[in-house]
């Protein structure tokens, strides 16, 4: 972005007014700062700010993305095409403006581990803060932001709950906390003794990077990865698998689809009902025919 500040003509006054639109709507810094780089590495490749090209210009350098892209996904082809969009609205400009392409929305199912696999996980941690950090964010199904943020006056132990500020959507939320994980946060905690973010570590004992103590996201990350390899699980884990397994299990534990949305903080239903084509429920078990051939056929 600074590159593009400096040597594109009018790309600086349209990043202030860019970055005033993301902010009044509502969307995260990270949102802006993501978006941003696409708007900057197209207005890098012309030399032009994107409201000076014309359609024929973005379609090109868009076609020039996909047939760069290893990735099935596609991923920086279509937040290019996102900061674009988000770009058009900040200056009162239609999509039709650069005729930009609809994105369909793949519908995929989360990835979603077995109790089994989160045992594995939690067993085979050989930090006491990565286990803490797997415990809570499976244990409340936080997002990596939202375990990130957490600070010791957000845990009451005697009411055995757990407050999230200012989660996705500008909200606040309470979630209870099991009682294990209740006797693992104080024993981390008298072992670690953070002084303001749970997961953080004392400011003469950084080494730079981030403005607050907090725990990196590339170092969420990196704990769940190494849990999950120490784990043997072939899966593709992240820190949302421990989330969607959260919802998951709760549901199969017999929890209603109602209070998990609350537990999870979604704007909508239909975010949550999503689990209900993952659970396995013992009301509507799902089968294979060869069960039930093999127990007509089998010892035959």
């Amino acid at each position: 972005m600074n590159q593009a500040k400096r040597e594109v003509p009018g790309f600086a006054e349209l990043l202030q007014r860019f970055e005033r639109t993301v902010s009044v709507l509502g969307r995260s810094q990270s949102t802006f700062q993501n978006y941003s780089r696409h708007v900057a590495a197209v207005s890098l490749h012309f030399g032009k700010i994107p409201t000076e090209l014309d359609s024929e210009q973005i379609h090109d350098y868009l076609f020039y993305l996909q047939k760069k892209s290893k990735s099935p996904s596609q991923s920086y082809f279509k937040h290019t095409v996102y900061g674009l969009r988000f770009l058009l609205k900040s200056e009162g400009l239609s999509y039709d403006y650069l005729s930009l392409p609809e994105i369909k929305r793949e519908k995929k199912l989360p990835v979603v581990l077995s109790k089994q696999e989160v045992w594995q996980m939690l067993s085979g941690c050989k930090l006491l803060k990565h286990k803490i950090l797997i415990g809570i964010l499976y244990g409340c199904g936080l997002r990596c932001m939202e375990v990130r943020n957490l600070r010791l006056c957000d845990l009451d132990f005697d009411r055995k709950q757990l407050k999230v500020v200012q989660g996705k959507g500008k909200k606040d939320r309470y979630l209870p906390l099991s009682e294990h994980l209740i006797r693992g946060l104080k024993k981390y905690i008298e072992a670690e003794k953070p002084e303001d973010y749970l997961f953080g570590m004392p400011r003469e004992g950084r080494a730079g990077g981030e403005f607050d103590s907090r725990y990196s996201q590339r170092g969420v990350q990196w704990a769940v990865k190494q849990a999950s390899r120490a784990a043997k699980i072939l899966k593709e884990v992240s820190v949302h698998t421990l989330r969607h397994s959260f919802a998951t299990h709760l549901l199969e534990d017999g929890m209603d689809i109602l209070s998990i949305k609350n537990l999870l903080g979604h704007e909508s239903i239909d975010t949550t009902l999503i689990y209900l084509q993952i659970a396995q429920l013992s009301t509507q078990k799902l089968f294979s025919p060869l069960d039930t051939l093999f127990s007509e056929f089998g010892k035959k």
